[in-house]
C-alpha cells in the first residue's frame, strides 16, 4: 500500500523536530492523537474526554498555555477547531493557526518558546 501524501503531516513532523531540538528549558509540549480508528473506539474515547478540534500541539511555559494548529498552505480550520481556539483564548491562553512550517516557527518564536 502506498503512503498518502500529506503536507500537513510533513509540517507537523518538522515542527516536532524543531521543538525537540530548540524548545527553551521549561517548555512542556505534546500532541493529542485525536483520531479513533473505528466507531467503537471513538465512542469509548469520547466518554473519556476526547473532543474534536483540539489543536495539533499543546504547549505550556511559565504558567501559560499555547495551542498551535498546523495547516498546509491554503488549509482551513474546522468549526470544532475554531471553537477550541476560542475557548483557549477565553481561558487566557494563546492560539495560532499556522499555514506552513515558516509560519509555525515564527509563531513559536513570537511566543518565546524556541532557543
Amino acid at each position: 500500500m502506498a503512503k498518502r501524501n500529506s503536507p500537513e503531516r510533513d509540517i507537523h513532523r518538522a515542527v516536532v523536530q524543531h521543538l525537540t531540538r530548540r524548545a527553551k528549558p521549561g517548555v512542556v509540549w505534546f500532541h493529542v492523537p485525536n483520531a479513533p480508528r473505528n466507531a467503537v473506539a471513538g465512542a469509548m474515547l469520547k466518554k473519556l474526554g476526547m473532543r474534536a478540534g483540539v489543536s495539533d500541539i499543546i504547549l505550556f511555559h511559565n504558567g501559560e498555555l499555547f495551542a498551535l494548529e498546523l495547516k498546509a498552505p491554503k488549509g482551513r480550520e474546522s468549526i470544532e477547531q475554531m471553537e477550541f481556539q476560542s475557548e483557549i483564548r477565553l481561558a487566557g491562553g494563546f492560539t495560532s493557526v499556522s499555514q506552513g512550517l515558516d509560519e509555525a516557527l515564527n509563531v513559536l518564536n513570537l511566543w518565546g518558546l524556541l532557543k
